[in-house]
Formats: C-alpha cells, structure tokens, sequence
C-alpha cells in the first residue's frame, strides 16, 4: 500500500499550528555582567591603594631611592596625572593628601559607582 498522507514526517496531531515567532531580543549573560563589574571595582580598588599607599609612604618619609617605593610613586604619578597641582600648600605632606587623596577617592566612587550599574543591568 501507498503511503497517501500528503505531509511526511512527525505530525503534530491535537496542537494548534504555532505562528512564526518575532525575533527575540537576545538576553543578557548575568554572570558576564557580574564578571565585568567585579573587574571594574577591582581595578578602581587597585588604583586606590596604589594611590593611598605613596600617600601613607610618603607621609612616613620612605627612603624614596628604595626600587618599591619609586615603583608605587611612579604608578601613583601615572594615576594621579590629571589631579596634579590641584592643591598648592605650603605644607608639604598637605599638599600629596589631597593631590593623591582625591584622585583615590573619585577612583572607588566612580569605578564602584560604574560596578554596581554593570551588575544591576
């Protein structure tokens, strides 16, 4: 005998036929965004230590010919570049809290501000 079933294959007996779906909006991968926004706050964590460290190194009078202590004023430096001179005291020690304490504290609000919107999204 013939087959006489004019569509072969699976039929889909008792279901309504389903109408073509809309392109869906593609969903966002939650454990990327919480990824990136740990990496953003740590990033700004790292600057703010790097920061906070010359401050307190140079607050204590570290020995600026040690090679640590030229490394963390140099990446303080490169850090800290856009607030330089901001503050112009005559103390000394005043004037590297604030040039290398703001710039810190503009690091974590921002960069925790930005983390927390990349893992709410």
């Amino acid at each position: 005998m013939s087959n006489i079933d004019p569509m072969s294959g699976p039929h889909g007996y008792g279901r309504p036929p389903q109408a073509p779906q809309a392109p869906q909006r593609q969903e966002r991968n939650p454990s990327a965004a919480r990824r990136t926004a740990l990496a953003v706050h740590t990033i700004a964590d790292i600057a703010a230590v790097f920061l906070g460290l010359w401050v307190l190194l140079y607050l204590l009078d570290a020995n600026e010919a040690n090679v640590f202590v030229e490394f963390v004023h140099g990446t303080a430096d490169l850090l800290a570049w856009w607030s330089q001179d901001v503050f112009t005291m005559d103390t000394e020690g005043l004037r590297v809290l604030l040039n290398y304490g703001l710039p810190a504290v503009i690091y974590l609000l921002v960069g925790h501000g930005i983390a927390a919107r990349l893992s709410r999204a």
